[in-house]
């Protein structure tokens, strides 16, 4: 949650483009059926999108794919939400605090597909007003594994928290009064009703969830930022080296 400045955050779900299609879902959620609009930046990695128009062709939710500078703004309030992501396909980092702004007055909800390392030096989905920050907490200590599984983390404000999908583990005490941990809140008629669940999302990478926060404690906010600056560092070079 601190990484991505959000209120609460779940743990984790199958993996990036997974948690960016229940953001889409949970958007449209939010607007009970009644925007049938969604729109997702050009520059969102290929594999998320295709994920997301998956769900919006099972939800029969309306996915318009384009650029946000050019995004339809007169209609606005027919669509429930928007996605972009920082750093995108072609490696670009934006800061859409002015974007978030506008989406704001229309009502829409504001997804981020956020590197989690990135927000170690870059401003995070929460600095930049965003109800919904997603992605994948492979980059934690998880090895990239021929492309999977890598753990997808979700977290949101604290007013969409009835509608995240998955589970939220929360902090409590045992009967003798030591911390413990507990499973909170969980996805509502997951188990009985499903055609009534806000998400029938079942799958949590959770050993792979536990690993990448052994990773985050161990390093601590100092050493990830010097593994953040040293990616950048390196990419830097690379970017140079092919020009």
């Amino acid at each position: 949650m601190e990484l991505t400045d959000m209120d609460v955050a779940n743990a984790s779900l199958l993996d990036e483009a997974t948690s960016a299609a229940e953001a889409c879902q949970m958007s449209y959620n939010m607007f009970n059926g009644k925007r049938t609009k969604y729109f997702v930046s050009e520059s969102t990695f290929p594999q998320i999108i295709d994920v997301i128009k998956t769900k919006c062709h099972a939800l029969s939710i309306d996915l318009v794919v384009g650029r946000p500078s050019e995004f339809d703004w007169a209609n606005a309030k027919e669509y429930s939400g928007m996605l972009v992501q920082t750093p995108d396909n072609f490696g670009n980092a934006y800061d859409y605090t002015e974007l978030c702004t506008k989406i704001k007055e229309t009502g829409m909800i504001f997804t981020i597909c956020a590197d989690i390392l990135s927000l170690a030096i870059f401003k995070t989905p929460g600095q930049m007003g965003a109800d919904i920050a997603v992605g994948s907490a492979q980059r934690m200590g998880i090895p990239f594994g021929y492309g999977g599984p890598h753990p997808g983390y979700f977290a949101a404000t604290e007013k969409l928290k009835r509608k995240i999908p998955g589970r939220i583990i929360g902090i409590s005490k045992d009967v003798h009064g030591n911390q413990a941990f507990r499973m909170a809140l969980q996805t509502r008629e997951q188990h009985i009703r499903r055609d009534k669940a806000t998400s029938n999302i079942c799958t949590s990478q959770a050993l792979l969830a536990n690993m990448a926060s052994f990773y985050i404690q161990w390093h601590g906010a100092n050493g990830l930022k010097k593994i953040a600056n040293k990616c950048r560092f390196m990419s830097q070079i690379f970017m140079e080296e092919l020009s």
